[in-house]
């Protein structure tokens, strides 16, 4: 149940037509290449037609959009945008949570810079230290205007950084700002580009240092994603929740300290989704009786997905959750339930509206040497006891907050000292700001 980590563009007929003109070259596909593609589309057209919730594929011509992507491929000289062609075709579902994930690239690219919708408008929010965007004058609180030509909005940011990130990055952006003077600029950032072994050895040969190297991997990301808490006074405890990925006895914790305080701020900006038992947990925790989540409609029927309290351990004060367009799938539920059951407030920006259930479908190929990817195929949509599903839709908070450009430039987080004020607790924007330090992954 996670939200839009990666999904691709369109072609020529849709918004993204820009993204297949503006690209820089890739390098050529081969022949071997190219029927791999082909096999990826066929394994993941197949499962798609097999597993997708809804088994009429929302009316949409399936044998015909993947005879197109076929012939596309086939065509193509270009790795990465044989690669879009697969995900063209599951992108006709018009389906946040049914996406490809190409095999991964031997080449990592760091733009040095981060974005995310604040209202209608697309920002700089986060600008690495010692970045080239950085020695570009590329700020927090810059406006983007367009990104290769391409402006961004609610629909396609996302896109555009699936594009430019995972599916076919580039050396260089070209990148149309408008700073805090409401002057206009253009700079041209060049990527940090981290080279990777295009052979992983998984067997424990050469001292094992692959298998090493991953395991490195996985804890500077369970570091990165780890849930953080912080006391406010003797009254308020603030939870930053980066993702639905932690266990019974995890979430268990967070609701014992939560306890000794009078109110609860749970902060789901930026937080994708996850797990739905994870959501469950938390769920659990706040309320005293049974809460029904949704009603799951799939290809055959389903028991409702429901969270059941944690015996008199609960949480019973004050509840506040933040959202912000990037909040998605279990956070947008945890967010709406809090609001259906009148067990909090909602304060913040409009969410993503990037809510199914998913499984996610592994495969390889070849045989020595393996090639992994994979596809995200919904098996359910949630309808709410409102009768209404948040997909497409999102969460309306109960109060709109956002940052200015000027907040984002000086680090100072206003929506949170709000709701703590809201609470009774004074914390200014300066000090809310520098709750949660953000973290840069290492290079």
């Amino acid at each position: 149940m996670r939200g839009r980590s990666a999904r691709a563009y369109l072609l020529a007929v849709t918004v993204l037509a820009g993204i297949f003109a503006s690209a820089a070259p890739s390098p050529q596909m081969s022949n071997l290449d190219r029927n791999r593609v082909l096999d990826i589309l066929d394994f993941v057209s197949k499962d798609v037609r097999k597993h997708y919730y809804d088994p009429g594929l929302h009316g949409l011509d399936w044998d015909a959009r993947v005879a197109e992507a076929k012939n596309g491929i086939k065509q193509q000289t270009s790795l990465g945008k044989a690669y879009a062609y697969v995900e063209w075709v599951l992108d006709g579902l018009d389906d946040s949570h049914t996406f490809f994930l190409p095999p991964q690239r031997p080449i990592r690219h760091d733009y040095g810079f981060q974005t995310a919708m604040i209202g209608d408008h697309c920002y700089i929010t986060r600008v690495r230290p010692g970045s080239d965007a950085e020695a570009k004058g590329v700020n927090p609180g810059d406006e983007v205007l367009a990104i290769e030509g391409l402006v961004p909005n609610r629909q396609i940011l996302w896109k555009m950084n699936f594009r430019f990130r995972v599916l076919r990055p580039q050396p260089e952006l070209h990148v149309a700002l408008r700073d805090l003077a409401g002057r206009q600029r253009e700079a041209v950032v060049t990527a940090k580009i981290r080279e990777l072994k295009r052979v992983t050895d998984l067997t424990g040969g050469g001292g094992a240092s692959d298998i090493w190297d991953l395991i490195r991997d996985s804890e500077t990301e369970e570091h990165l994603m780890r849930m953080r808490t912080n006391p406010v006074g003797d009254e308020l405890l603030v939870v930053k929740l980066p993702e639905f990925f932690f266990s019974q006895s995890e979430v268990d914790g967070l609701i014992d300290k939560a306890r000794k305080y009078q109110s609860l701020i749970v902060d789901l900006r930026g937080n994708p989704g996850g797990a739905v038992e994870t959501l469950k947990y938390l769920l659990g925790g706040i309320f005293d009786h049974e809460v029904k989540i949704g009603d799951r409609v799939g290809r055959k029927e389903l028991k409702p997905e429901t969270a059941k309290p944690r015996g008199r351990n609960i949480f019973a004060g004050k509840i506040i959750v933040l959202m912000d367009s990037q909040s998605a799938s279990a956070s947008e539920l945890f967010a709406r339930i809090v609001q259906i059951e009148k067990r909090g407030v909602v304060i913040g920006d409009a969410s993503s509206g990037s809510v199914m259930e998913a499984k996610r479908f592994d495969y390889h190929m070849g045989t020595d040497t393996w090639i992994f990817y994979g596809a995200s195929i919904t098996e359910s949509d949630l309808v709410m006891t409102d009768g209404k599903s948040l997909e497409h839709t999102g969460v309306t908070p109960d109060e709109a907050a956002l940052p200015s450009a000027a907040d984002l430039a000086s680090g100072r987080d206003p929506v949170l000292a709000h709701a703590a004020a809201r609470l009774g607790v004074k914390l200014s924007p300066e000090d809310a700001g520098k709750m949660f330090p953000f973290e840069w992954p290492k290079q």
